[in-house]
């Protein structure tokens, strides 16, 4: 027994010198694994640097953005009756179609009222112009009338003196006499009657001829107005038929057949596709550098990083979303807690892009300004 012990010793130092092999061996593989390590994470950190300095500096993003457009609220003009809806939500409808019908019963009748008041006042004209030429005539011909009369009483004046003058030495009787004085009398009192109608007939042809001066029947003040009157008249007809004012699709119909719409009340809205923009909404420290007509790049949720729209900087909020809200944000007092707040950037887009890949308001976008580009 107490021979077998010495084999038994000498197996024991071999053991622990292939214990310490290995143990050596993964120390080296674990400094290499980690000098491997820390070069990749030195590579990053450098080429970090390098995308930084080059082009992460002249860039500013954001996710926080949405697609938002001038969208046109449809509001009739009158208040009458729909009597045909022709589009429902959802419809793409061009500038100048027709949306609505309005009964225009009422329309038609101002109308023809509005004809009827027009043809009368062009015959009012006619005879002010006719009435005018004949006062006209009327003060011509008394006026040849008193010349008449004016002769006959100068007759009548110089028989008086001659007969006043032969009264003396008996040649005129007297009843000869006081016949030329009356009749000299009736001749000045005839004058004066015709004078004083002329001056009446004068009157009135002024009265005439100045409703009528400087006027034709289609620039007649009564004429215009009736014009103008049936003007408003086919205006409010044409306002029965309720036409898109712009391209677009049509959201939130509020009119049925049969309702009786009131003027100025929305019954639908459109929305131009076409020409929708983006309402970013970037932070206050990254707009240091942003301006107007900046470069920007915007993708959208809806279609995914694999369409990527071009666009530009259109112009900076005059204030920030917390201070044109409803109900501005009022921090209590104490409260030093600071708020970053967000500016609305308007971004418009290409519209050649939008008529590819159409957008919607309210879509959830992500943009990036390229800062280097103005």
């Amino acid at each position: 027994m107490a021979e077998a012990a010495p084999p038994q010793a000498t197996q024991a130092p071999a053991e622990t010198e292939q214990e310490l092999a290995i143990k050596a061996r993964r120390q080296e593989q674990r400094r290499t694994w980690l000098l491997r390590v820390l070069g990749v994470v030195m590579v990053i950190g450098i080429a970090w640097a390098l995308w930084y300095v080059l082009i992460g500096r002249n860039q500013v993003s954001t996710d926080n953005a949405y697609v938002n457009a001038e969208m046109a609220q449809v509001t009739p003009l009158m208040s009458a009756q729909a009597i045909e809806v022709r589009v429902r939500d959802t419809d793409s409808v061009k500038r100048g179609d027709i949306l609505v019908r309005l009964d225009d019963s009422d329309a038609k009748i101002a109308v023809a009222q509005a004809e009827a008041d027009l043809a009368d006042a062009r015959r009012r004209f006619r005879q002010a112009s006719a009435t005018t030429s004949s006062l006209a005539s009327q003060v011509k011909a008394r006026e040849a009338t008193i010349a008449q009369m004016r002769a006959d009483l100068d007759k009548a004046r110089i028989d008086l003196q001659r007969r006043e003058a032969l009264a003396s030495s008996g040649a005129v009787s007297g009843e000869e006499l006081t016949q030329a004085r009356a009749a000299y009398a009736t001749a000045r009192a005839a004058v004066a009657q015709a004078e004083s109608t002329r001056a009446a007939a004068i009157g009135e042809f002024n009265a005439s001829e100045a409703l009528v001066r400087g006027s034709s029947e289609d620039t007649d003040p009564g004429v215009l107005a009736a014009k103008a009157r049936l003007d408003s008249a086919r205006l409010d007809l044409d306002r029965a038929i309720i036409r898109a004012p712009v391209d677009g699709v049509v959201t939130k119909r509020q009119v049925q057949v049969g309702q009786r719409v009131a003027q100025g009340t929305p019954i639908m809205t459109i929305v131009p596709v076409g020409s929708v923009y983006i309402d970013a909404n970037f932070k206050e420290r990254q707009l240091r550098r942003v301006k107007v007509g900046m470069p920007a790049t915007v993708t959208s949720d809806l279609y995914g990083g694999s369409v990527v729209y071009h666009g530009k900087v259109a112009g900076l909020s005059g204030g920030t979303g917390a201070s044109m809200s409803m109900i501005p944000a009022q921090n209590a007092t104490g409260n030093w807690i600071k708020v970053v707040q967000r500016l609305p950037v308007r971004i418009e887009l290409d519209p050649k892009e939008l008529a590819k890949h159409p957008l919607r308001v309210g879509l959830s976008t992500e943009v990036e300004i390229d800062l280097s580009g103005n």
